[in-house]
């Protein structure tokens, strides 16, 4: 009963039928579920895909591919990190196979929003299955599933302040696809495994907290964002900025190219010591060494030294005044 109220929730959200919606450990779990049932059930053996997306995409795509030995095409960039959305209508149009396509909603590093309603659309003309992730923006921007039409769209809750190791997979209605997991019947069938009731119903406070304060958490976003950035163009001139910097892209992150020196190599050792955290690339990969693969592609001729700060509702001003003079000293 609990669970089916999350379901319902959340399939209201997102504009959905309750059994559109399917409980998964996170967006990785229900990544891999798409690719490889587009692989394996829908036939598809044309993989499209930006050279920009969650290695979540990105390995998935190479692993399914290998393994139903499919074909994968990169959609090209434009010069500030988008989509280049005629060159994907290109890939489409001459295209022999079954084609899935795989594009993110929000890139969790540089922030650009992908317009998914015209990708939806590109998809349908050319009747090619389309996959979004959506983890960096379900809880922060209004989604309509009928508007996109998409046939996949994956969430992860700790990405709106829900508990970790929960997330959904969103599966058009008529769209025939196996499980990732079998060993039971949980999920109508569809992913195996006893369900995390708390993880779910967790996840469903959260997002419907989420969208209760919509507007007020993205006006307070902003502002700390646009603080962050006045203060480092003041204090650090010859900084750049990744991304789209529009309010309409995604205004948790914002990406900061500082100028190469040995105290800038050393930029975030020094900040997470003085407690703030921050990231060059993904926080999936925050182990990994070298420029983050997402700036490589969109930045190839960027000299500077990206470092990804994150905003939330819980921060405050006082914290982005303390960050960008603590940024200072240490540059």
């Amino acid at each position: 009963m609990a669970i089916e109220k999350q379901r319902k929730l959340i399939a209201q959200i997102i504009h959905a039928k309750p059994s559109e919606i399917f409980f998964t450990s996170g967006g990785t779990e229900s990544t891999n579920t798409a690719i490889h049932s587009a692989c394996r059930d829908l036939k598809c053996t044309h993989l499209i895909t930006s050279p920009i997306e969650h290695h979540a995409t990105l390995h998935s795509i190479t692993h399914y591919s290998q393994m139903y030995d499919c074909k994968i095409s990169y959609v090209k960039l434009k010069e500030n990190g988008h989509i280049d959305l005629a060159h994907l209508e290109r890939l489409l149009a001459e295209s022999k196979e079954q084609c899935l396509v795989s594009l993110m909603h929000a890139n969790n590093e540089i922030g650009n929003v992908t317009d998914i309603i015209s990708v939806g659309k590109i998809c349908k003309t050319h009747n090619a299955f389309f996959h979004t992730d959506a983890v960096q923006s379900i809880g922060h921007f209004q989604l309509n599933i009928e508007e996109i039409g998409a046939h996949f769209l994956s969430a992860s809750a700790h990405k709106f302040h829900g508990p970790k190791g929960i997330g959904f997979l969103y599966i058009k209605g008529g769209t025939n696809i196996k499980p990732l997991l079998v060993g039971g019947s949980q999920e109508r069938n569809m992913r195996a495994g006893t369900e995390n009731v708390a993880g779910i119903i967790g996840m469903g406070k959260a997002i419907d907290m989420a969208y209760q304060d919509l507007e007020q958490s993205r006006a307070h976003i902003l502002s700390l964002k646009h603080k962050l950035k006045s203060l480092l163009e003041e204090t650090i001139p010859n900084c750049c900025f990744h991304g789209d910097l529009a309010d309409t892209n995604l205004y948790t992150v914002l990406n900061v190219g500082f100028p190469q020196s040995e105290k800038t190599q050393m930029l975030s050792i020094h900040l997470d010591i003085a407690g703030i955290c921050v990231s060059s690339g993904s926080a999936c990969s925050s182990g990994a060494q070298g420029i983050s693969h997402v700036i490589q592609h969109a930045y190839p001729h960027s000299k500077a030294l990206p470092i990804r700060f994150s905003f939330s509702h819980f921060n405050t001003l006082d914290e982005v005044e303390f960050v960008a003079k603590k940024i200072v000293e240490l540059v």
